[in-house]
């Protein structure tokens, strides 16, 4: 399951298809993420909201794949702070809301001050 933001199955623990949870690493961080399959939906506002930064990709290059993949736009934020700023909030087929920020090549790029990434 290893990406583009470098997130890598846990060693010993394969996510295949039909598994019910998936939980990967940040080879780098240690950070893990757990995705369990629930099989109600959840009612209401979903109650978190994921902040990607792509490691190699460039933003544009990732939400391409992420389109390519399923998910739809919801709305594009580049540049709502000048050139070289904002992010893109997608909606995955869950219907769960994510935002696709900008690299660290690119924010180096536009003089190494992070856009504000506040909804």
């Amino acid at each position: 399951m290893e990406g583009r933001l470098d997130y890598a199955d846990i060693e010993g623990d394969p996510n295949l298809p039909g598994h019910e949870e998936c939980m990967i690493r940040d080879p780098r961080s240690g950070h893990q993420l757990l995705f369990i399959e629930v099989p109600d939906p959840t009612p209401g506002k979903n109650r978190f909201h994921l902040d990607v930064r792509p490691r190699s990709a460039t933003q544009d290059d990732e939400v391409r794949a992420l389109l390519a993949h399923g998910a739809t736009l919801h709305a594009d934020r580049r540049g709502i702070h000048g050139p070289g700023s904002g992010w893109v909030t997608l909606v995955d087929p869950e219907g769960n809301l994510f935002c696709v920020l900008r690299s660290p090549a690119e924010l180096t790029d536009r003089g190494g001050a992070p856009a504000p990434t506040t909804m």
